[in-house]
């Protein structure tokens, strides 16, 4: 029993012992974790995404400064254009600090030994610093974007000409750069550790200073267009001229508000080329005769003639209120035909080398007659022109200086210068007119003389020629 006893107590001895030395190397094993986990991570630690586990402060910087030694900067140019910058083309460096040794010292070591299932995620912010500060400037200016070959200036919205209508021309972007906004912009990206950064969003590229939608375009443009849509065809009888955009568009000019108008100078000019092409009244004209020739006739007031300054101040208004119309013109002297030919076929015709007057009505010779015309040899000779018939009287009296001749049928054309018969004499044509002429009328006999004045109306073309 004795024995038994001992060996009991001996057995409990060992058990004490055993658990005595259990406890002790428990105690030591957690005091030693706990001292080793005062200067480094617990199980399942990551800083930055790298595993941290059982690593020190200095070993957990090394790894931070693989991560800045990996980083890369992707530029987001334009267009979906892609550029990058390394940390070692942009001379960064990690700048060791204190920051792994602050979230050791944060960690609850005394519970090291509940780590080990633990997952805990840690965020340091990495220190970076420049081993070159020009270095990065030189790179940012190496970049294909930042080529002036690749920098297409952009364009402001316009307004365009497409032949029919003005329209507004869209801006373009183009892709030259703010390069110093640029070097900014690159230089925080990469300060703040980003892993991109587009030059668009960051408002580098440099823009258009009018837009489609500028107001003031969109008013100019409608203003453009409504100048321009007037059109007018101007009527000369067997001739037309058409005025339309293609010659308004060379006229519009701004006003002292900023409202697009006409310049009326231009206008004036136009009308004035009007009758410069189209203007009979006092001009040089070919006149075929009753026999067939050909003479040139000079001066005298039958013609056409527009009116420059009422027809210039319609068109101004008729173009600003863009109308379209077919119109003559306005005319300060006009005659009885329009046609090229703006004689016609009624007219008098007064010969005088062969002292001769006919008088055709309607294309009809009614009259074909000898006359007698001013006296040469007094100065008088009958004016050469061609004139428009002033007036038609009957009776009438002649009075000039030492004279007053009655007459029954009296037709001015040239002041005091007209046809009229001449009871007076008894013979006509032939060289009478050279020492016993007239004042400078035509004297004509008096049934053909009656003849004309029935079948005449004032307006109609004299034409004298020698």
């Amino acid at each position: 029993m004795d024995e038994e006893k001992e060996k009991m107590k001996t057995g409990r001895k060992v058990v004490l012992a055993l658990i005595l030395i259990l406890l002790i190397l428990t105690a030591a094993a957690y005091g030693y974790g706990v001292h080793y986990f005062t200067d480094h991570f617990l199980p399942g630690s990551q800083v930055n995404g790298f595993n941290c586990s059982y690593k020190t402060a200095e070993e957990t910087e090394n790894l931070l400064a693989k991560e800045v030694q990996a980083y890369v900067l992707t530029v987001e140019t334009r267009n979906n254009g892609k550029e990058s910058i390394t940390a070692k083309e942009a001379g960064l460096v990690y700048k060791p600090g204190d920051g792994a040794k602050k979230l050791i010292k944060k960690q609850d070591r005394y519970k090291w030994f509940l780590a080990f299932n633990q997952k805990k995620k840690y965020t340091l912010e990495t220190e970076t610093e420049y081993n070159d500060q020009n270095k990065l400037t030189e790179t940012v200016k190496k970049l294909k974007c930042m080529q002036k070959d690749n920098m297409e200036k952009p364009e402001d919205a316009c307004i365009r000409d497409n032949g029919e209508t003005y329209e507004i021309q869209p801006e373009k972007e183009g892709t030259t750069l703010d390069t110093k906004k640029v070097q900014k912009v690159i230089r925080k990206a990469i300060s703040a550790g980003d892993k991109s950064v587009s030059l668009e969003k960051t408002d580098c590229y440099k823009k258009p200073s009018v837009y489609k939608d500028d107001a003031t375009l969109k008013k100019d443009c409608d203003q453009m267009n409504k100048l321009t849509s007037c059109v007018i065809t101007y009527d000369f009888s067997d001739r037309s001229e058409q005025l339309d955009r293609n010659t308004i568009k060379d006229w519009l000019t701004k006003d002292a508000n900023g409202d697009y108008t006409v310049d009326k100078n231009q206008i004036a000019a136009y009308v004035n080329s009007l009758g410069y092409k189209y203007d009979t009244f006092g001009c040089t004209r070919t006149f075929t005769t009753y026999d067939g020739r050909q003479k040139t006739i000079k001066g005298g007031d039958y013609g056409w003639a527009i009116d420059q300054t009422t027809e210039t101040e319609w068109l101004y208004n008729a173009i600003l209120a863009g109308t379209t119309e077919v119109r003559q013109p306005a005319y300060a002297y006009s005659g009885l035909c329009r046609d090229t030919n703006d004689i016609g076929n009624t007219y008098v015709e007064i010969d005088l080398t062969n002292q001769r007057m006919v008088f055709y009505k309607d294309g009809q010779l009614l009259v074909d007659t000898p006359v007698v015309t001013g006296c040469v040899r007094k100065g008088y000779s009958t004016p050469t022109g061609c004139f428009a018939l002033d007036a038609m009287r009957s009776p009438a009296v002649l009075k000039g200086p030492g004279y007053a001749s009655p007459v029954t049928y009296w037709m001015p054309f040239s002041g005091g210068v007209g046809i009229h018969d001449a009871s007076w004499r008894s013979q006509y044509g032939g060289q009478i007119y050279i020492t016993n002429g007239s004042h400078g009328c035509v004297n004509t006999p008096k049934d053909q003389a009656a003849t004309i004045y029935n079948n005449i109306s004032v307006g109609v073309p004299i034409i004298v020629y020698e």
